[in-house]
């Protein structure tokens, strides 16, 4: 049975903040908090999504602004090439670059480290239908091959340690045979960028659209969203893929948020005119390639190929993953507690990637091609299976307490299946009466009838009443905010994004 909920107060439009401007990045840099390679998995999406669209002229002269690496010098005994392509996407911070201003408005004190914070395998499929992305956590224990210290210079044999500490040891190389060691997924390109072309890229785009079922609000970061839908400047972005004190589920759920951040700025890409702008897309791509470090391979001509193979890439065409885990604190001396991998689930997702297999289970449901779509699903906090609901006609129209009922049912909710006639039949608003307890349950099927009104009703019980009123329309389909993730913990792009 669930349990009481506690009220919360109802969403508001957030508050309105001016762009802002950071100093230049420092491409060298990294820290132990924000996640940056989700950015970096961001932007190239812009890039890579709209260079079809814009043509050669637009991207004329973009290499410049990218910085040089070799990440691949001197590499023996590297993985068997599978199908499609591989993109190693890592995050740095360069916070020591970032205005006082900034610092202070979006809480990004403390010092920088020469280290990846983010470390994450972008997959694009031989056809160019699908890109699957996996979080690497920064924490996962890895055991780094014999190598040369990048800082001291001093010959170190293999050795334990986290994950993001590769690079601070190693530089780009290193994380690359570190990760290709861990996955045996070969690596074609590599990619770094800072959080501080991350802010200039969501502002140059006009902001993302960032929808919540539940309050999100975080101290450390000074994010403080209410339940709805915000558009978020390139600070508050900031504060919203950092945070991981929301609630309980810390890295998880800070992972689950930059999957959904990702998929909505895809959206926002492809659906909000800025790839069909050829000012506002040369706008947007020279703000993230001016603090690109990439490889060699990887410029301007690449990103206009992919861009006309991927030139109909939605939301759904992306799915995000995080690598099992099957020890969360995996105590290692001299190093502290790690994330250890499910090796097993592990391989399987790997296998997956180099055999360019789909991560995500076919959607259930999904409509033809050709037929008209069904309305998106809005998110909710609740799942409403686990809602159970009564629904009664308030009107004099005949069978209007079926048909809602039946309409309740075929979006999840665990509806009498027994509509009954109100003591009044004359309302004009549909009605929701609920326990004040079960708060949280009445708003998912508010949200699911849009108009109606709350009622708390002290005492009555775990049943939401839903008193049909003559101006029912419709019910809105709703989904939970949090979707079934199947055995590699996917979701697709379509399943994260605001539903409306």
């Amino acid at each position: 049975m669930p349990q009481p909920h506690r009220p919360t107060r109802p969403a508001r439009p957030p508050r309105p903040q001016r762009a802002r401007r950071g100093g230049a990045p420092d491409r060298r840099r990294g820290d132990d908090r924000p996640r940056w390679g989700v950015r970096l998995a961001a932007g190239l999406a812009v890039a890579v999504l709209g260079s079809g669209a814009i043509g050669h002229a637009v991207m004329t002269g973009l290499d410049t602004g990218i910085e040089r690496v070799d990440p691949f010098k001197d590499m023996k005994n590297r993985p068997q090439a599978g199908h499609g392509l591989n993109f190693l996407l890592v995050g740095t911070d360069g916070r020591d670059k970032i205005t006082p201003e900034d610092k202070r408005a979006y809480r990004l004190g403390g010092a920088p480290c020469h280290c990846t914070d983010t470390v994450m395998l972008v997959h694009l499929s031989a056809d160019r239908q699908r890109a699957s992305v996996v979080s690497l956590p920064r924490d996962s224990y890895a055991e780094l091959p014999e190598h040369r210290d990048e800082s001291s210079g001093k010959q170190h044999g293999p050795h334990p340690v986290k994950l993001n500490a590769a690079y601070a040891e190693g530089g780009p190389q290193l994380t690359v045979r570190t990760v290709e060691s861990m996955t045996r997924v070969k690596i074609d390109h590599y990619l770094e960028v800072d959080f501080t072309s991350f802010m200039k890229t969501v502002d140059a785009m006009g902001g993302v659209e960032i929808c919540t079922a539940k309050a999100l609000r975080d101290q450390n970061t000074g994010l403080d969203l209410l339940p709805g839908s915000h558009r978020l400047s390139g600070g508050q972005a900031l504060q919203y893929v950092r945070s991981r004190h929301v609630d309980g589920a810390a890295d998880l759920g800070r992972m689950q948020r930059q999957q959904k951040f990702v998929a909505a700025l895809i959206k926002q890409a492809t659906g909000g005119g800025v790839l069909l702008n050829p000012v506002k897309f040369k706008e947007v791509s020279s703000t993230l390639l001016g603090s690109v470090r990439a490889d060699r391979g990887f410029g301007s001509e690449q990103m206009l190929a992919l861009g006309q193979a991927l030139r109909d890439f939605t939301p759904a065409s992306s799915e995000f993953a995080s690598v099992p885990i099957g020890n969360p604190s995996y105590p290692v001396k001299g190093i502290g507690s790690t994330v250890k991998w499910d090796d097993p689930k592990a391989a399987k997702l790997f296998e997956a990637l180099r055999l360019d297999r789909p991560l995500a289970p076919a959607a259930p449901g999904r409509q033809p091609a050709g037929r008209p779509q069904q309305q998106p699903a809005v998110p909710v906090d609740v799942p409403p299976q686990r809602i159970r609901v009564q629904v009664e006609n308030g009107t004099r129209i005949d069978g209007l307490g079926g048909r809602v009922d039946a309409a309740l049912r075929a979006t999840g909710f665990d509806t009498t299946r027994a509509p009954g006639n109100g003591a009044s039949r004359d309302v004009k608003r549909t009605v929701i009466a609920y326990d004040p307890r079960w708060d949280r349950s009445a708003r998912t099927v508010s949200t699911a009838l849009p108009g109606s009104e709350l009622r708390a009703v002290a005492g009555q019980g775990r049943t939401v009443l839903v008193i049909a009123g003559a101006d029912y329309r419709k019910v809105v389909p709703v989904r939970p905010e949090e979707p079934n993730q199947g055995q590699y913990g996917v979701v697709t792009g379509d399943q994260v994004i605001c539903g409306k």
